[in-house]
Order: C-alpha cells, then sequence, then structure tokens
C-alpha cells in the first residue's frame, strides 16, 4: 500500500489517503483524475523513509526541500535545519518536566499531582 497527501495552495496537508501499489507509480494521477478528487498529492511513507516523516493533517510541505514537518506548537518557536521546532530557550536539563509558557516566553516546571488519601467511610 502506497500513502499519498493531499496539499492545499499554502502547502498544508488536507488528508493522507492510501492507494494500493498498483498505482502508487501514478498516484498523483491516480487521486486526481481515475478517482475524480482533484487536489495536489505527494507520496509520503508510513516508515518516514522518504520526506522527514509521515504526513499527518495539518502538516506543512516544504517544496523546495521536498520534506513533511509539523505545525509550530508556539509562535515563538523557530523552524531548525532538521525541520524540528526549537523554543527560544533551551529546555531544563535537570531531570524535571516542564511545559512551555508562551506568554511569559518560559518554562514551567510541571508539578506532580498529590491526591489526598480518601476519607474512611464512618458507617
Amino acid at each position: 500500500m502506497a500513502h499519498f497527501a493531499e496539499i492545499d495552495s499554502n502547502n498544508v496537508v488536507l488528508q493522507v489517503l492510501v492507494i494500493a501499489d498498483e498505482h502508487e507509480h501514478r498516484g498523483q494521477e491516480f487521486l486526481a483524475d481515475d478517482c475524480n478528487l482533484g487536489g495536489t498529492w505527494i507520496k509520503t511513507s508510513y516508515n518516514s523513509n522518504i520526506r522527514g516523516k509521515f504526513a499527518g493533517t495539518n502538516d506543512i510541505y516544504d517544496v523546495e526541500a521536498d520534506r513533511f514537518y509539523s505545525p509550530s506548537p508556539f509562535p515563538s518557536w523557530l523552524l531548525d535545519a532538521d525541520f524540528n521546532w526549537q523554543a527560544p530557550i533551551a529546555t531544563p536539563t535537570d531531570g524535571k518536566s516542564y511545559d512551555w509558557n508562551e506568554d511569559t516566553q518560559s518554562w514551567d516546571e510541571i508539578l506532580p499531582v498529590i491526591n489526598a488519601p480518601a476519607e474512611e467511610s464512618t458507617e
């Protein structure tokens, strides 16, 4: 089976469809013309063997690099040369868990949730 991602005019993935291997060599024509779906279809690999990653809905296709990448998780993050999003400040490496806080442009430690013991029934 072969996977093809439909992209819009802004190169955003709309959907990914699976077609039989016998149509893989002409996937664009098969989906757009034979199946009457129209659109632009780009082959993607379930195993991420081509185009960087398996395309998913809302991913972006970079025409020049010929690869897919995820949308930015936050407006302040920048895409690096390997198509990974990087925060403006490196994640702390002290072994604790953190979430990015876009409002403060900093990492907030995720504190563990401590559940109070349940009260014993007096019945």
